[in-house]
């Protein structure tokens, strides 16, 4: 009896080739991240390497200082891992420095790599293009693009990772760090665009607190962006009581927390736990006045030169406060006074 896997029946196969022109296992792999990164923003591909969606050969060969020529190429198979990749790389080209500067030859082959020791070995020999037994596949016909075709897919083609990057960079004022974390996929981008929307706050306000807060919450719940606990009109919602003052940076987190826990809408949870913030300044100047009179050992402390002093009253204000105060009024009337 014989067993046929046919999992990947009917599934194309597309297979990208590179000229030898890459230095280094990190070159190799800056370029098959972005590889990856571009299948999987256009669609085309998941990107699943454990699953076999997208996986590498890595063809190595050295050569001499100062020589034109590379050395005979070992080709590393079925890498499917980015890190296993570099680790991979690494290994062969120090095996084949090694090889030569012993007086040994190179062998054109096949190789595997073993993670678990950390090394490749051989898989099999190959003299040259013969030995793949190349033979033409009659059920594969030539596939002729015309222009006119080409031109359309072109035209239907989405925005592409770059060109967004340097959009989100120019549009929204965002450092390249910002824009490169946002465009990393095209549903966080997408993310992004729609939270800029529908908070019509500050961008970078938006920027920080997907790349922070969210994430983060993503990344321990193990989740894609397109599967978030809280989407981009609910957080948008959170982000707009930031912008006017409704709360601080620590209140805000809370309620994020509470939506990700799914207790509701941003306003409701302020409501329900009063978080709402202190920036009335006739409050903050009593709070103030009253802390100052209770803690005059600080006071002096803080006039004859000791900062750590301001920072302790700071505390003793938003502690009086039940953490409700806005922090920079708090700081600012606060040094008015004790110059005063």
């Amino acid at each position: 009896m014989t067993g046929l896997d046919l999992n990947r029946a009917g599934t194309p196969l597309l297979e990208i080739v590179s000229e030898p022109e890459l230095r280094g296992a990190k070159e190799a792999v800056a370029y098959a991240r972005a590889l990856h990164g571009l299948v999987v923003w256009i669609g085309i591909c998941d990107g699943n390497m454990q699953e076999g969606s997208f996986r590498c050969d890595a063809n190595v060969s050295v050569k001499k200082a100062g020589e034109e020529k590379l050395g005979t190429r070992c080709e590393i198979k079925n890498l499917n891992s980015f890190r296993f990749m570099e680790r991979a790389i690494e290994f062969e080209a120090r095996r084949q420095v090694e090889l030569l500067e012993e007086g040994g030859k190179v062998e054109q082959e096949t190789r595997l790599y073993d993670p678990d020791r950390d090394e490749t070995r051989s898989m099999r020999t190959k003299e040259d293009a013969q030995d793949y037994r190349y033979f033409p596949d009659p059920d594969l016909l030539p596939l002729l693009l015309r222009e006119e075709q080409i031109r359309k897919i072109e035209t239907e083609m989405p925005e592409l990772p770059d060109a967004t990057r340097q959009r989100f960079a120019r549009e929204y004022a965002l450092p390249a760090y910002d824009a490169g974390v946002l465009t990393a996929s095209r549903a966080a981008a997408d993310y992004f665009e729609a939270l800029v929307k529908a908070a019509g706050v500050d961008p970078k306000l938006c920027a920080n607190w997907q790349t922070g807060a969210l994430n983060a919450a993503l990344n321990e719940a193990d989740l894609p962006v397109s599967e978030s606990k809280v989407g981009p009109a609910p957080l948008a919602g959170l982000l707009k009581r930031i912008a006017d003052g409704t709360l601080s940076g620590k209140m805000a987190k809370a309620v994020f927390d509470a939506m990700w826990a799914g207790e509701g809408a941003a306003d409701a949870i302020i409501e329900k736990r009063g978080l709402r913030q202190i920036s009335d300044a006739g409050a903050i100047d009593r709070l103030i006045e009253e802390v100052l009179a209770a803690h005059p050992k600080q006071v002096e402390d803080y006039r004859a030169g000791k900062e750590k002093a301001f920072n302790s009253l700071v505390g003793q204000v938003m502690k009086a406060s039940r953490g409700k105060a806005n922090p920079q009024q708090v700081n600012e009337a606060l040094r008015r006074k004790l110059s005063g």
